[in-house]
């Protein structure tokens, strides 16, 4: 296999949808606890990548494998095991080898800080497994944007802050004598899911452009996801309304003083995300515009986290 239908079969674009919570989790420890633990960071890395990664390459191997139509961009260009010819051997060889990497690096990281961190890395295994494997795959149901949102938008965020920091700033789960014990500093907590929220909202609208443009393909594959639910016009008023509240929430974060009045510079990009966005309501398509969804994500986070990075910076050169 080479490295372009690797690439392909892991859908390495897409890896901004994992990467860009870990990068604001840990900007954000930095910026509010003043903590960073480099091993921890690596491991994390590591662990995370391998298993974004892994889960794409499972989800592709499973659409392959239970796809009714087998025409079309979706399946002819998309699936990188139909569009290189791959080897379902060499598919599932590369799938154990993340996997593994992903435990490997993931439990090494529970052995270095805490239970915690095995509950929560154990917690989403199950959910990215489960989201292409089984009877009733997370992603053939409703659920898609709820759990990609969830789980990419606020965990990895809540956990890659959680590794730097003292664990009673957060939360601490101990087992002592057979008694599990879980303490959380709750408004801590709620404050971090607040600050997630526009991670949360982009990626569940990765998510939801990709089912809007797959509706027609997906009622053929009895893929019953959101837009096939609510429909076609319902799914693009979502669509806006998503972005809508992630720039509302920004707003209200600057307004409590949480994030530092560098993230103004944020709302410089409601501009090209609001006009990208009309493009992909005016002509929804996998192929052509589909690609918005991750541009918009991409283009605001990424704003956030330069701003975050700036703040971080000069807080440590003592100018803030």
């Amino acid at each position: 296999m080479g490295v372009r239908s690797f690439f392909k079969l892991v859908e390495i674009q897409t890896k901004v949808a994992s990467m860009i919570p870990f990068l604001l989790g840990t900007l954000y420890a930095l910026f509010r606890f003043q903590q960073f633990e480099g091993y921890h960071f690596v491991l994390m890395l590591a662990s995370l990548l391998s298993f974004d990664m892994a889960t794409t390459a499972i989800n592709n191997y499973y659409d392959y494998k239970k796809a009714i139509k087998t025409n079309g961009f979706g399946y002819e260009q998309h699936n990188a095991i139909v569009r290189y010819k791959l080897k379902e051997t060499a598919v599932l060889c590369v799938i154990v080898v993340l996997l593994l990497t992903a435990v490997g690096s993931g439990i090494a990281l529970f052995l270095s800080t805490g239970w915690l961190i095995l509950l929560l890395g154990g917690l989403s295994f199950a959910v990215g497994i489960l989201y292409s494997f089984g009877p009733i795959p997370i992603s053939r149901m409703p659920l898609g944007e709820l759990f990609s949102g969830l789980f990419m938008g606020f965990v990895i965020i809540f956990i890659s802050v959680w590794i730097h920091v003292d664990k009673d700033r957060l939360a601490v789960l101990d087992i002592h004598g057979g008694m599990l014990s879980l303490q959380v500093n709750l408004p801590e907590v709620l404050l971090l899911l607040v600050v997630s929220l526009p991670a949360i909202l982009g990626i569940a609208n990765i998510m939801l452009a990709n089912n809007i443009c797959d509706m027609d393909e997906d009622m053929e594959n009895k893929r019953y996801t959101l837009p096939v639910y609510i429909g076609f016009k319902h799914s693009l008023s979502l669509f806006r309304i998503f972005y809508v509240l992630a720039y509302l929430d920004l707003l209200a974060l600057l307004m409590l003083k949480v994030h530092p009045v560098l993230v103004l510079l944020v709302f410089v990009t409601i501009i090209p995300v609001y006009k990208k966005g009309v493009q992909f309501t005016a002509r929804p398509s996998k192929e052509k515009t589909f690609v918005i969804a991750v541009q918009n994500f991409v283009l605001m986070n990424m704003a956030r986290i330069a701003a975050l990075g700036v703040a971080v910076t000069l807080t440590a050169l003592s100018i803030l």
